[in-house]
C-alpha cells in the first residue's frame, strides 16, 4: 500500500504537466508573430500562479494537520 500514493502522485504530475505544456504550445502556435511574447508571458504567469497556489495549499494542509494533532514526523 505504500507505493499507491507515489504512483498516483507521479501520474498526476505527469498528466498535468503534459496538459499544461500542450495547452501553452497550442496557444503559442495559434498566436500571430507579434503576440508570441504575450503568450509566453501569460504561460509563465499561469505556471507561477499554479506553483504558488500549490505551495499555499500544502502549507495550509500541514498547518491544519498539526493543529488537529496529527504526527507528521518521519520515522
Amino acid at each position: 500500500m505504500d507505493w499507491v500514493p507515489v504512483v498516483f502522485v507521479t501520474f498526476k504530475v505527469l498528466v498535468l504537466g503534459a496538459g499544461m505544456y500542450f495547452a501553452i504550445k497550442w496557444h503559442y502556435d495559434q498566436a500571430a508573430n507579434g503576440q508570441r511574447g504575450a503568450v509566453l508571458r501569460t504561460g509563465g504567469k499561469m505556471a507561477a500562479v499554479f506553483l504558488l497556489s500549490l505551495l499555499c495549499v500544502g502549507l495550509f494542509a500541514f498547518y491544519l494537520s498539526r493543529m488537529v494533532g496529527l504526527d507528521l514526523s518521519f520515522p
